[in-house]
């Protein structure tokens, strides 16, 4: 289990102190969840933070557009080198161009899904991505508890990811902490996008450390 840490879950004015002190060897990925006010209800940060995050942490970046027109917004990140970038598929009809630019571009695509978009919408562009992020919480509201049917959609994820033959990450972000963890990683999740279970008490690292265990004895 990799676990990628969602610094929208920590405060801004705290990220040049908190954020070099960091580490790579615990904490895999920087979730960066960019929303526009639009494909969600919120505003979070755009490009100009996460060049500033870039350059305070030598963790990789895993971004995540929560925005309308993703073909005009995704380039805006490709000078940064994100290991992934991820787009809904509710923002655009063209997900297989937009996929197909963003690994020219060096990075990973991925393709999320909200709670009630069927996993069949993306099983015909498998071979076009590099990871399917399943929304376990409605995108766009901080702090929602984990869906009631999303155990059951990380499990059927996890079978049509297998039955493709495509090296496929599968991440699940929402809702994610010590109580549920474990079960998602046996559901079939590889990466868990981790807000406050990571940030609470100011303890990243160690916090990190413990929800790792918790899917490796589980």
């Amino acid at each position: 289990m990799k676990i990628s840490a969602s610094i929208l879950a920590t405060s801004i004015t705290r990220f040049s102190t908190m954020l070099p002190t960091l580490k790579k060897e615990e904490i895999d990925y920087l979730h960066i969840d960019v929303m526009d006010g639009n494909f969600v209800p919120q505003i979070s940060f755009g490009e100009s933070i996460t060049k500033e995050i870039r350059g305070q942490s030598d963790i990789p970046l895993d971004v995540h557009l929560m925005v309308e027109n993703p073909e005009q917004e995704v380039p805006k990140y490709y000078d940064l080198q994100p290991d992934f970038i991820t787009f809904h598929a509710e923002a655009t009809d063209f997900m297989v161009r937009l996929c197909e630019d963003i690994r020219v571009h060096g990075s990973k695509a991925g393709i999320a899904l909200n709670p009630a978009t069927s996993l069949e919408s993306v099983r015909y562009i498998l071979p076009y991505i590099d990871l399917l992020l399943v929304m376990t919480v409605d995108p766009g509201f901080y702090g929602q508890k984990f869906t009631l049917s999303g155990m059951q959609k990380i499990q059927d994820a996890k079978k049509m990811i297998d039955a493709s033959g495509y090296d496929i990450a599968l991440e699940v972000d929402g809702g994610v902490n010590v109580n549920n963890i474990a079960q998602v990683s046996q559901s079939g999740a590889s990466i868990c996008v981790a807000g406050s279970a990571v940030f609470k008490n100011g303890v990243p690292g160690e916090n990190t450390i413990q929800l790792k265990k918790l899917t490796e004895t589980a």
